[in-house]
């Protein structure tokens, strides 16, 4: 569960958790101003963590948006030094990953220089050092709508030029089609090197140009042809975490527990049906 699915009832860390393990899950992804705002107000991080572990849940992963990726030197130094004090957070709570978006390039203004590829790969290579010490992974996350890190060449790029034995990608089937990709080119980046991956589904309408995070849907409820992907990515040797990641307003409206358990119930049937589809299912 990606607290985002959640996160218009506005519910606080403990509750999200609490919310989380009922409907059924193992995993949780936090969002980093959660915990921030739990710290803030007072909260002891050996509790928070005691609490996940005995709901039986992992973190699988965290959101920040530290801008380890800009062009001015001490607006990314203070990026790195942000992202610094997000892994700590999650690792504090036990959690080994946390993603790195494009953010502060990808919306870039008339004018922006946009940084190259092979730029981007020595400062991935610099936050991967950042998480070495502190011990936890920040993954290359898509985001479709991007200049940078919106396709999957972009991360298969990115993440072989960082050079460095922790570089691994995040990617979204929303992001995936958003970025005009072919879900073919997922079978390019090695199983093993995606260790989260968001799932999602979206409608054909609107169309690709207009579709934004609003509109991603439960998995099974659009038109993404998940369960033929999933069952490539498992014959490939994925054993990753599936991370039910919505922003839809409309569930937003309803009560979280129930949007939760919806969410679990629909991601669980799809993995399923993927499971049974794959070629190593139908050889043993």
């Amino acid at each position: 569960m990606n607290t985002s699915t959640i996160r218009g009832q506005k519910l606080d860390i403990r509750r999200q958790i609490d919310v989380t393990a009922a409907a059924g899950y193992d995993g949780i992804e936090p969002w980093i101003r959660d915990l921030r705002k739990y710290v803030d107000d007072g909260g002891d991080l050996d509790s928070l963590k005691r609490q996940i572990d005995d709901a039986g849940l992992k973190v699988v992963s965290a959101i920040g948006f530290a801008q380890w990726i800009v062009n001015d030197p001490e607006q990314r130094a203070a990026g790195l030094a942000e992202a610094r004090r997000d892994m700590e957070l999650v690792r504090a709570i036990g959690g080994t990953h946390m993603a790195a978006p494009p953010v502060g390039v990808h919306r870039p203004k008339p004018g922006d220089a946009i940084p190259s590829l092979k730029t981007i790969a020595q400062r991935y290579h610099d936050l991967l050092d950042v998480g070495a010490d502190v011990g936890v992974i920040p993954m290359l996350e898509l985001w479709g709508f991007s200049p940078v890190l919106g396709s999957l060449g972009d991360l298969a790029y990115v993440s072989a030029g960082a050079m460095h034995p922790d570089a691994c990608v995040l990617p979204d089937f929303y992001h995936i089609y958003k970025g005009g990709n072919d879900f073919a080119g997922l079978g390019m980046i090695e199983a093993s090197r995606m260790p989260v991956f968001h799932i999602n589904d979206y409608p054909d309408q609107p169309g690709i140009s207009q579709i934004a995070d609003k509109d991603r849907v439960f998995p099974g409820d659009g038109v993404c042809p998940l369960v033929s992907i999933i069952a490539g990515l498992i014959d490939r040797g994925f054993c990753g975490t599936f991370s039910l990641e919505l922003f839809n307003p409309d569930y937003w409206k309803q009560d979280a527990a129930d949007v939760a358990r919806e969410g679990y119930e629909k991601s669980r049937k799809v993995v399923a049906a993927a499971v049974a589809e794959s070629k190593l299912s139908k050889e043993s």
